[in-house]
Order: C-alpha cells, then structure tokens, then sequence
C-alpha cells in the first residue's frame, strides 16, 4: 500500500533524540510512505513514489499529517473496578500517600483485581486497549501490581499476552510485583522484598519460559518510594531480577527523592519514570546514560498538583526525555496519549516537536524497541496514524478531542474514522 499526498510526513528518523535535536521531527512536504506487509518499504516525495510505484494499491491521504503511531512507555492497563470515591477524597484535601496507608490507593484495587477471573480482567482491560488504539497509540507497556501475590500477578501477565495476540495494541508486558507491599505481609516491606527476590521472582522467569517462549522476558519494575521501597530493597528487587535475565524499570521521584533515578541509571534501567521531585544530580547522572527518563504529566494533573517533571532541565542536560499517559485506576485513567502531548506542552513547556519525539521515537527507547516501532523508516514496522489535520502542531495545539484519522498497525488499517 503507497500512502501518498501528506501534507507532512513526520518521519523521525535516525533514532532516540536529545537536546535541540528534539525539535527535529524530519519532516517531508507532500509525503508518501510504502508499505510491505507489515514492514516499511520506502519514504519520500509523494511525485517521486507514485512514479516508482505505479502498481501499489494506493491510499491518499489528502493534505494529512502522517505520521508514527504513538508510543505509550508507562501504563497500569490490566486492573478491575475503579476509586472514583478516592477522587473525592483527594478534592477533600486527602493526599495520595494518606489514602494509600489507610487501605485505599492501589490496596483498592488489589482487592479488587484478586477477586476478578481472567475473563473479566481481559474484558476490562481489552476495553482500555481499544480506547488506546483509537486515540493513535499502536505500542504501549503494561505492568502487572494489582496482585502482589504469585498467582494473581501471572493471571495479570496471562491477560497482557492474550490481548498481545489479538492483534490490535502491541503490549510490552512488566512484571511489577514490587507495587506496593502485599497486605499478607503487615508493612513488612523488607520480608516482602525477600519473598519478590527468593520467590516470586524465579517463578515469573520460570513461568514466562513454559507460557511465552520465544518472546523477550517482561520489564521488572519497583515502586521506590518512601513509604514503599527504599533504596536498598529496591537495589536488591533490581539486582535478583537482572541476575535472572530480566531488563528493568523503576518508579522514582515522584513525591520524594531518594535516589532512584541514579539507581536506575547506574543499573542500565530502560527508564526511570515519574521524576518530579528529581535533583539535578540525578538528571546529570541520567543524561550521562541511556536510561530514558519518561516523564507521565497525567499524574500530577490526576492530583491537582502544580509540580511536574523538570523536562526543561532534563533537555537541557542532555537527556533522554519520554512521554506516557501513567493510566490506572487512582488519578491517571487516561486512555489519550495525544492530551498527554498538550499537557506536556503546557505544563512543562515542551514545543510541539519535542513532546511528539518523546511520544514516539524517544518512548520506544524505554521500551528498548526503537530499532522496531517510534519512527518512519524503510525496515520498521508500519505503524502509523493519519491525523484529521495538516499540522502536527495540532496535536499539541488541540485538545479533548481525538483528532486521528486513521490507525495502521503491521500495515492494517485498524481504525478508520471516516
């Protein structure tokens, strides 16, 4: 299929981004991109490629932009039932941290996801996946800690792997049985440490290897945090789970600074997320590796916080910067990575072309996927939206409404909204 006449083809090629070159999206006026099954062929000028392809079926995308479908590096996707009454709370004046020590917070909806069969997970969770394919996210992670327990958290991994194969959202799947401390355990977060590493941790591997050979293992991720985990339990989660082949992941900063940004650096994290209480020791150090510090601006917003992730700094010095919606079911269900693109912009005054770098190419880097999906080049997959409008500042420009034309994951067209 030659997708031709875009008015712009944001193509972004030539890999993760930092600093000014995040304002590089590479554009091409009057664009067409060929496709091949389910790979990019070719790019280039619209008169150019429907010269050298005169035989391709065609589809003109009339003075649209074209460009990679959106990538969503931080999701809580598979959960049951919903903490709206929390919302309330928290507009009472009650804080994240109060809710969560007294039974609220993610205990809610642990109680809720163990009590859930499979078949109502996936259903739930099927739903969320669809909201996000039609907003124009075709790749998103999706972390398992609404279990805490072995059996409930590998009921969660088996939901991620059957809406993987269906074939809509592509599903990078994490382990994050290190969410909070399992209730069994009365507070006890260092014998629950010990239970993740000793326990939890070789079943998952061994698990993984019986149910999903051939695919890479799952991301392992950890909730450090004061009040969580602490800096050395969540040294010792990432350490036992490097040592069994898994890649990581690490919650940090996100109501206190404790170190877990330089941890996640200096273990070769994929990404270090949150970071809105991150010291410029911590930026410095994450610029200096790369581990993508991705940045979920829903959060803080879902709070009605006024303090965001520094990403102006983090530009600044050299980092790799990502975005994500963070959706769960406490103060981020948000299904729409193009209001995450207008928040950033306004929030933490990214332009137009670095949050949509940090929406692509740069969110695939944490998902350690940029050689596959984040951008339009001859070899990737075809995974692209169409949006309604010329510009691609619109994304940014716009919001509360979705403004994607059409889907295209492995080069189907999967939404088309016409």
């Amino acid at each position: 299929m030659l997708i031709h006449s875009a008015a712009q083809l944001v193509t972004l090629t030539g890999g993760p981004r930092r600093g000014s070159d995040m304002n590089r999206l590479e554009i091409i006026s009057d664009g067409a991109v060929l496709l091949e099954d389910d790979r990019i062929a070719a790019v280039g000028e619209s008169a150019l490629m429907l010269a050298r392809y005169p035989n391709a079926p065609r589809l003109d995308a009339r003075g649209r932009v074209v460009m990679p479908g959106l990538v969503d590096p931080h999701t809580h996707l598979v959960w049951a039932g919903d903490r709206a009454a929390e919302f309330e709370m928290r507009l009472q004046g009650k804080t994240y941290m109060e809710i969560m020590a007294a039974g609220g917070g993610i205990a809610a909806t642990v109680r809720a996801t163990r009590q859930s069969s499979r078949k109502e997970l996936l259903s739930q969770t099927r739903q969320r996946a669809a909201r996000m394919l039609a907003h124009g996210t075709t790749t998103a992670e999706a972390k398992t800690g609404y279990g805490l327990e072995l059996d409930s958290e590998l009921n969660q991994l088996e939901v991620l792997l059957a809406l993987d194969d269906e074939g809509g959202l592509e599903i990078a799947p994490t382990f994050m049985g290190a969410h909070a401390v399992a209730p069994e355990f009365n507070g006890d977060a260092q014998a629950f440490t010990d239970a993740i590493c000793d326990r939890m941790l070789p079943a998952v591997r061994a698990w993984w290897q019986e149910n999903a050979a051939g695919r890479p293992l799952p991301f392992v991720d950890v909730f450090c945090e004061k009040g969580v985990f602490d800096l050395a339990q969540t040294r010792q989660i990432l350490l036992a789970a490097r040592a069994l082949g898994f890649p990581l992941k690490l919650h940090a900063d996100e109501f206190e600074n404790i170190g877990g940004a330089s941890l996640a650096a200096e273990l070769g994290a994929a990404s270090a997320d949150h970071l809105v209480k991150t010291s410029l020791e911590d930026i410095q150090n994450l610029a200096h590796s790369n581990t993508v510090a991705v940045s979920l601006p829903c959060t803080p917003f879902g709070l009605g916080q006024c303090e965001y992730t520094p990403a102006r700094e983090i530009i600044a010095q050299g980092g790799l910067l990502a975005l994500a919606t963070d959706l769960n079911p406490g103060p981020a269900w948000c299904e729409n990575m193009q209001f995450v693109i207008a928040l950033a912009c306004r929030a933490m005054r990214l332009t137009p072309a670095e949050a949509i770098c940090a929406a692509t190419i740069n969110a695939a880097a944490a998902l350690q996927r940029e050689e596959r999906v984040g951008s339009l080049e001859a070899g990737k997959q075809a995974d692209l939206i169409i949006l309604q409008s010329a510009d691609y500042r619109n994304l940014a420009y716009r919001f509360g409404v979705n403004q994607v034309h059409t889907v295209i994951k492995k080069g189907k067209i999967l939404v088309n909204n016409d």
